[in-house]
């Protein structure tokens, strides 16, 4: 069996671990403590960097073979629980720390992070070594340099250095196509939440940015306690549905991309159903209320199913909220009516203030403006209410009001007239 221990010295580098794992950090102030993260930074940096020399080692004699792997990224995947991306960083790492001695020198002195070392990696590739020999490019003063800048400047300025040197290597060749640099990937969850992994080229990352921002600027409304990521998330998710709602997508297999959701009718009235009443055309299952929710302003077909579910009768689609009756209900609001919003009539939905599978009439004074998130907030225990005088006021789930701003005498208004 292989010993876990390695050396002598790593068994110290453990204890020295647990030393600092039994001191108490409670207590003590500010400065202190972030004097010992300087010091803890500066040894994970040493110490990453041994790392990175050790797997180019292991790389080198194929120890990886000794337990039936064969690279050193299958290794740290199986045996390290590493993804294949931080895998294949570290490999990269490694080799650049024996192709550049002194970009090797600063990180086992801890000044360059391994994130830095990772930037300056590309560098050591095997192709841009045989044309910076071809060039008769010094890469030992290249290697330097870079050291001097991942141990001075901004992790930014780094990626921008080392863009700059590689783009010199090759100032002739042919313009990549940025097609190949973009990828997208979107991971579904069991609950059906989604992640997205992707990068984008220059330029389709500057658009989308260019995008995402425009929403993200235009829809601040005041009292809005949401991250800077939880924004762009909402504003990414706004621009699906002005794409969608503006019906000048691809059709797919006749029929316009839409957001499909499948209820029965008993979950669709009933609010005390489970979370998973609604199932959606990508497999994602959702709660009654969410499904009330897309229906307010969307698209009905009735299926009636046999006891074994096969479809017995299909009714004709109709729109709950038809064209002319969202135009009067823009005319009237401007947009959402929630109070400190200003998300434009077309970034809403049209709410439904008494839904129309409760009963709810499919008319002017039963209709708002809401936006995506505030139409979920409604949905989700908040209350708008339209009063004689044309204005909408909104509550919080507990039934205290949300005001804007008082006015002399002591009267509120909370959103836009109407």
């Amino acid at each position: 069996m292989r010993s876990t221990g390695g050396s002598d010295a790593v068994s110290r580098l453990a204890a020295a671990l647990d030393d600092l794992a039994a001191e108490d950090l409670a207590g003590r102030f500010g400065p202190e403590l972030l004097d010992r993260l300087g010091g803890l930074l500066t040894a994970s940096n040493r110490l990453a960097a041994q790392v990175a020399r050790t797997v180019r080692e292991c790389e080198l004699t194929q120890a990886a073979e000794h337990d039936g792997l064969k690279t050193m990224a299958s290794w740290l995947r199986g045996h390290a629980g590493f993804s294949a991306a931080a895998a294949s960083r570290l490999v990269g790492s490694g080799r650049a720390l024996a192709e550049l001695p002194a970009v090797a020198a600063a990180a086992v002195a801890g000044v360059v992070t391994p994130e830095g070392v990772a930037a300056v990696a590309p560098v050591a590739a095997p192709k841009h070594l045989a044309a910076a020999q071809a060039q008769g490019v010094d890469v030992a003063g290249v290697a330097a340099a870079l050291a001097e800048v991942a141990a001075t400047q901004p992790y930014a300025e780094l990626r921008q250095v080392v863009h700059h040197y590689l783009a010199r290597l090759d100032p002739d060749g042919p313009e990549p196509d940025p097609t190949e640099q973009r990828s997208l990937v979107i991971v579904r969850h069991a609950d059906g939440s989604v992640s997205l992994r992707g990068e984008l080229d220059a330029v389709g990352g500057e658009k989308l940015q260019a995008a995402v921002e425009s929403i993200t600027q235009a829809t601040r409304p005041s009292g809005d306690t949401r991250t800077r990521a939880q924004q762009s998330a909402d504003a990414l998710v706004q621009l699906a549905d002005n794409q969608l709602a503006a019906g000048s997508l691809p059709v797919l297999r006749t029929v316009k991309p839409h957001v499909v959701v499948r209820v029965d009718l008993t979950d669709l009235v009933d609010p005390s159903r489970g979370p998973t009443a609604g199932r959606m055309g990508f497999g994602a299952t959702i709660s009654a209320a969410r499904a009330r929710w897309l229906a307010c302003d969307g698209t009905i077909t009735r299926i009636v199913l046999g006891p074994e579910g096969q479809p017995l009768d299909l009714g004709r689609s109709h729109r709950v909220v038809p064209p002319h009756l969202r135009r009067a209900v823009e005319a009237r609001d401007g947009g959402c009516v929630f109070a400190g919003c200003d998300a434009p009539s077309h970034w809403c939905d049209v709410h439904h203030l008494i839904h129309w599978a409760e009963g709810g009439d499919t008319s002017l004074d039963n209709s708002g403006l809401l936006c995506e998130r505030h139409h979920t907030k409604v949905h989700h225990g908040f209350r708008i209410e339209r009063q004689p005088d044309g204005r909408w006021r909104t509550w919080r789930p507990d039934g205290t009001e949300i005001l804007i701003f008082p006015r002399l005498g002591g009267d509120t208004f909370c959103s836009r007239a109407g």
